[in-house]
This record gives structure tokens, C-alpha cells and sequence, in this order.
């Protein structure tokens, strides 16, 4: 990583690593229900936590919260009744990010990428900002791996599965140690 945190394109880079947990309602795009960011930037020859967001969002009253999902996430349409809306959580979110640059980071970003451009006049910081896939990344980085999924790549780098795994902070706080382990083996 030393070659990343001493390059000048990087250098000053906050890396937003984002995720969302969501409701998939049948014929609709999935909606938003949870989404964490962890902002990481380059400190010496490592990427050091600046600071951290997480929040429910109430989903539109015509997506319930199945059984299904409340057994994967834990979340239950009780927990998200007093949420605010996808929209006021994201402009919270967007509001935070006032230093750039930034470079966001997912892993399997496509649903990332879709929630944010479908909120983008809500968040025109984050629909506007690169978007790095770790999944992407992971397969030029370790070609040959038997699975590219986040619970693959957690296991070849040994790290632990956390507790409330599908949620949406466990979730970057291990997407962001993959990031790492994945440009120390990346960078040479």
C-alpha cells in the first residue's frame, strides 16, 4: 500500500467504503432500508478511519419487510417505522462529505450504484464520486480464486466473520479490510 499512499493522485483521497442493506419488492428496484459508510483516508503507509455513518431508512409503505429478510438482516418493519426516508438520510450522508476528493468503495457495487443513482438528486456528492468494486478488484488482484463474494474473500484473507454479518456496517468494516489486504497485495 506504501505505493498507493505515496502516489499524488491518492494521497489525499478519502476512500467512502458504503453499503446498503435493502428490501427487493417484486418488479421494482431494491429499496434502501440501511446504509453504513466508513471514511478511510491515507495516513502515513496505511488508511486510518476518519470517521463513520450509519442509519435506517423507512422503505415507501407498499415494501414490507419480509420474514425472509428480518431472518438474513435482523431488521425488523418495527425498527424502520421511525426511520426517516432514503431521501433525508442520504442527504445527511451527503452532507458530510465537504473535503474532497473521495473514491467510494463496495464490494458487488452494482446495487450500491443503483440505489445512489436512483437517490442522486439527494446525494449529488456520492452520485457524482467513482466508484471502486472490491469484487472487481479482488479478481485483478488474486486471479483464481474458487469465490470472489465477500464471504470468499474473507475467508482466503482469514478474516473473521463478524457478528451481524448482512448488515450494513459489519458489512464495510469488512469490506474496508478486504480493500486493504487487497491493495497490499495490489500496489507492487
Amino acid at each position: 500500500m506504501n505505493a498507493l499512499v505515496n502516489d499524488p493522485r491518492f494521497a489525499a483521497t478519502t476512500f467512502l467504503v458504503v453499503d446498503f442493506e435493502g428490501l427487493t419488492p417484486a418488479g421494482r428496484p431494491a429499496e434502501p432500508i440501511e446504509v453504513a459508510a466508513l471514511a478511510l483516508r491515507p495516513v502515513g503507509d496505511r488508511l486510518v478511519e476518519v470517521s463513520r455513518f450509519e442509519e435506517l431508512m423507512r422503505p415507501p409503505t407498499d415494501v414490507p419487510v419480509t420474514a425472509r429478510d428480518v431472518q438474513l438482516k435482523g431488521i425488523t418493519q418495527q425498527m424502520l417505522s421511525t426511520a426517516r426516508p432514503a431521501a433525508e438520510v442520504l442527504a445527511r450522508l451527503d452532507a458530510r462529505l465537504t473535503v474532497p476528493p473521495y473514491r467510494l468503495v463496495a464490494h458487488h457495487a452494482s446495487t450500491e450504484a443503483g440505489i445512489i443513482g436512483r437517490q442522486a438528486e439527494h446525494c449529488p456528492v456520492l452520485a457524482a464520486t467513482r466508484l471502486l468494486d472490491t469484487l472487481r478488484l479482488s479478481k485483478a488482484v488474486v486471479p483464481g480464486l474458487g469465490s470472489y463474494g465477500l464471504d470468499g474473500l474473507l475467508g482466503y484473507y482469514g478474516i473473521p466473520n463478524p457478528a451481524g454479518r448482512h448488515r450494513a456496517m459489519p458489512d464495510v468494516e469488512v469490506t474496508a479490510q478486504v480493500l486493504i489486504r487487497l491493495l497490499d497485495d495490489g500496489c507492487p
